[in-house]
């Protein structure tokens, strides 16, 4: 009788294996998460905290990640554990005040903000990673941004259903017109989250959900834990309609120059896809978020139009955050990643690139 080895595949649907600690706040976490006794940093400890920095930025999305599919070997309990609350609030405080006090002028001027947005520059400004892509960007660096950017993309719009039901009216039913095309309308095979674990597999790239949360900087972490942070509070639904207007409106246009480097790259059909899709539906989108979502919420609720500026201001200020270490480590010849890619991923390295 011949006998055939099997070879076990992780499910797509496992959660993802704990990351390395990043410093001594990330590390007593992921002890606690561990199962590990070990004593929990007080508020003065993580005040003291750079609020951009690795260690604080990596504890809170781990902490996060406990409402989203959690991670291999942890209690899933320790979603709601009271100690663990208790440090995520300290760093949520620290992560807020440095949004508050970097990210923009601020004000309740919604109109002014959104139209801002609109104001696409003509030419690459020097300061544009997806017209960086589209002029040079060689394969090696699509697929370093593709591996950072899969920490969102491949929960795409998880984050922003935690609003839906703060919401009413006319916001409500537009926040559901543009996340019901995002999973898909309805077909698994087009849930955008899909898509991109499609385009991870077109570049060489593991889809697995959260395998490259070790080789993401704090960057990263901040634009994906920004997310997090306005969709879980409540007091902040108007911050993370802002936030969703920022990244609709800006979607469209980003999106057709990805498509053309990853063309110009030698791409496959799969990872032209995912941008090609973004190009045509985020178009549409910008005009039921800006219609619809924020028009709706501040026609309810007036007030939070203070909390809608700071959702957009704060997201272009994470952005720029990440664009300015990706082009530099780039404009370096290196990797913009904390580890470069292996072999493992079909990844040459950037000292291999160059």
């Amino acid at each position: 009788m011949t006998s055939s080895v099997t070879t076990s595949r992780p499910s797509p649907a496992a959660p993802p294996p704990r990351p390395t600690a990043r410093g001594a706040l990330s590390r007593s976490v992921l002890d606690r998460l561990a199962g590990r006794e070990t004593r929990l940093p007080d508020d003065a400890e993580v005040h003291a905290a750079d609020p951009y920095g690795d260690d604080l930025q990596l504890l809170l999305y781990v902490l996060y990640e406990l409402h989203y599919r959690g991670f291999a070997g942890v209690d899933e309990r320790l979603e709601w554990d009271p100690a663990l609350l208790r440090v995520r609030a300290a760093a949520e405080d620290v992560f807020l005040s440095a949004l508050r006090r970097d990210s923009g002028p601020g004000g309740q001027d919604v109109a002014a903000a959104v139209d801002a947005l609109l104001l696409e520059p003509a030419t690459d400004d020097g300061h544009s990673v997806s017209h960086r892509l589209r002029k040079e960007g060689e394969l090696w660096r699509l697929r370093e941004y593709a591996a950072l950017r899969s920490l969102y993309h491949l929960k795409e719009a998880d984050p922003h259903l935690w609003v839906v039901p703060r919401l009413q009216g006319r916001a409500k039913a537009g926040m559901i017109a543009v996340e019901f095309d995002e999973f898909g309308a309805g077909r698994a095979e087009d849930i955008h989250a899909q898509l991109f674990a499609d385009l991870m597999s077109d570049l060489g790239l593991d889809p697995r959900y959260g395998r490259y949360l070790d080789a993401a900087p704090a960057q990263a972490l901040a634009t994906v834990n920004m997310m997090s942070l306005f969709g879980l509070h409540r007091r902040l639904r108007g911050a993370l309609v802002g936030h969703f207007a920022a990244v609709e409106i800006t979607s469209s246009p980003g999106s057709r120059r990805l498509a053309e480097a990853l063309r110009r790259a030698g791409a496959g059909p799969a990872a032209q896809r995912f941008y090609d899709e973004h190009v045509e539906a985020d178009a549409v989108h910008e005009q039921v978020v800006r219609r619809e979502v924020i028009d709706g919420l501040l026609e309810d609720e007036p007030h939070l139009a203070a909390d809608v500026v700071l959702g957009i201001e704060a997201t272009e200020h994470l952005e720029g955050r990440l664009s300015a270490h990706l082009l530099a480590a780039w404009d370096e010849g290196r990797t913009a990643l904390r580890a470069p890619l292996t072999a493992a991923d079909g990844e040459r390295t950037a000292a291999a690139g160059a």
